[in-house]
């Protein structure tokens, strides 16, 4: 088998024109999906929770399209190309990590919560401080998630329209901020659902004929696809079928492994824009579909990594990715190249493009929802907002903010590994939002000191290690290449912050002597039978 596909053509044979052609005309179509669904967004339950109006299997591949982001796509087949089994661990993690979700908080959180993380969270406790510090977790885990979304925009665009020059990079990630802006402004939660269904739809679609496409060339013998991609040269060689290419096989790169895996199966049930979509369903009952429906849809998609990175190193080969714009990130656009010229690259590269403007709406929506709901609505104006109409103008005045603020945090780190910048959110995510959320479901004794200190604690513990990590200086790969203040040796921090933060929560609820007996057996009752959910969510 020949080492590269349509070597000869590289990265000459993309067409600018036609690339830039697909993508205009995606952007478009789906500008006019939200415009339509706009129209009936009205009320704050609209624009928070798209109106509860989808199905479980709608809002399942809903979830789909919102976690198959540009990690999935383009950091964990990046990953699989270059570093093989190491890699793989992003998806087996991001998958597994479902499971928590579905067994601990999904009908739990629906069953409890109006809007926000922050409406679960001060159910039985004391309101202003608990939302104040739900809206703060929300607003970082975000923006971490954020940032690798734009930098994975902004290499795939870059890719896409043949850009490398430094001013073009930034440009491209600033113009994927502004149509982010314009989906959530205008359509709200109703019309970003709909853009995540139709972007699920075509990334499992396009992926699995990818997948069917490579394995086809070795007569559908995956072992051969493994053979070239062992025998590429500048690759690891045999290293790439076993635990250690990446993360190395010493006493800190075993700890780090660990410390990824923990991150990412237990970020899942933290992470903000996952919770909110359980709202967006009119049941308990259907969210729990929906836990179902995005773990099958999810899982077939990170089936198809497995061949999509390993047939991107066999058949691209990793000096071409490593010197392509956006390097490591650019591995699946590479591969539908070789696999069907311009074409079939323009094609893929606007369904990937697709996923990172579904999934950094989400996350606007998500962040700007907790700041007006539990902040504006609840913190400043006491409870006591107006009118409705007023909470979701600032929600949207936040979104443009939280634009502009991901803009700058995308192009500081558009040289980073998707995959990797997502896993970081995953640790905020796991720290701060998850030992709140299973102590405030679960434990009873559990009080606003106690969910004060782990959300803090939590969210403060792990930005510290992550700013001293090998992750953000001291190393090749680290943000500042030119600095070394680096003292933490992992480069994710989950390890530590995770039983730090449940250690925390449960030392200031211990230290407080603070109980509401009455309001923990209410929401005992409702997390777990849904008696008085459904009247709630509609004030």
């Amino acid at each position: 088998m020949s080492a590269t596909l349509h070597s000869a053509q590289g990265l000459e044979a993309i067409n600018p024109v036609l690339n830039f052609s697909i993508f205009g005309a995606f952007v478009l179509i789906t500008l006019v999906i939200v415009f339509r669904a706009s129209r009936n967004t009205k009320t704050a339950a609209d624009y928070y929770a798209a109106g509860r109006s989808f199905s479980g299997p709608q809002n399942g591949m809903a979830i789909a399209g919102d976690y198959l982001s540009a990690a999935s796509f383009l950091g964990i087949v990046g990953a699989i190309a270059l570093n093989g089994y190491d890699g793989f661990l992003y998806s087996i993690g991001f998958l597994v990590a479902w499971l928590v979700a579905l067994l601990l908080v999904a009908e739990l959180m629906r069953n409890t919560a109006k809007f926000t993380m922050g409406d679960v969270l001060a159910f039985r406790m004391r309101q202003r401080p608990i939302r104040a510090a739900a809206a703060i977790s929300t607003l970082a885990v975000s923006f971490f998630y954020l940032l690798a979304q734009m930098a994975g925009g902004g290499a795939l665009v870059n890719l896409l329209l043949g850009i490398r020059s430094e001013a073009g990079q930034n440009a491209i990630i600033a113009a994927v901020g502004v149509v982010m802006i314009l989906y959530v402004l205008i359509g709200g939660m109703k019309g970003t659902t709909w853009v995540q269904i139709i972007k699920a739809g075509l990334l499992i679609a396009g992926a699995g004929a990818m997948t069917v496409w490579v394995l086809a060339i070795y007569g559908f013998d995956f072992s051969g696809v493994l053979a070239d991609a062992v025998a590429q040269e500048g690759g690891k060689g045999e290293a790439l079928l076993a635990p250690g290419a990446q993360y190395g096989m010493n006493e800190i790169s075993k700890l780090n492994f660990l410390s990824l895996g923990i991150a990412l199966v237990l970020g899942t049930a933290g992470l903000p824009h996952v919770l909110m979509r359980f709202y967006t369903v009119p049941t308990a009952k259907d969210a729990r579909r929906s836990v179902v429906w995005a773990i099958a849809l999810i899982g077939l998609f990170y089936l198809f990594t497995l061949v999509l990175g390993y047939g991107a190193g066999a058949l691209v080969g990793p000096e071409q990715i490593n010197d392509a714009p956006g390097g490591v990130n650019s591995a699946a656009p590479l591969l539908a190249l070789a696999l069907g010229g311009p074409l079939l690259l323009g094609f893929i590269a606007a369904v990937a493009f697709a996923t990172i403007l579904a999934v950094v709406a989400g996350l606007t929506i998500t962040a700007s929802a907790s700041f007006a709901h539990d902040v504006y609505a609840s913190v400043i104006k006491k409870g006591k907002v107006e009118n409705q109409n007023s909470e979701v103008r600032v929600a949207r005045i936040t979104a443009l903010v939280i634009g502009a603020v991901s803009v700058l945090g995308g192009i500081l780190a558009k040289e980073q590994n998707v995959a990797f910048l997502v896993a970081l959110a995953f640790a905020v995510a796991a720290s701060a939002n998850l030992p709140t959320i299973l102590y405030t479901l679960f434990w009873k004794r559990f009080n606003t000191q106690g969910a004060l200190w782990s959300i803090y604690g939590g969210l403060i513990v792990t930005i510290t290690l992550i700013v001293f990590s090998p992750a953000v200086s001291g190393s090749e790969t680290a943000m500042f290449k030119n600095a070394d203040f680096a003292w933490f040796p992992l480069a994710n921090p989950g390890l530590v912050s995770i039983p730090l933060a449940f250690f925390l929560g449960w030392l200031g609820t211990m230290l407080s002597k603070e109980s509401n007996d009455k309001k923990q057996a209410e929401m005992e009752v409702r997390s777990l039978t849904g008696a008085g959910a459904e009247k709630a969510a509609e004030h």
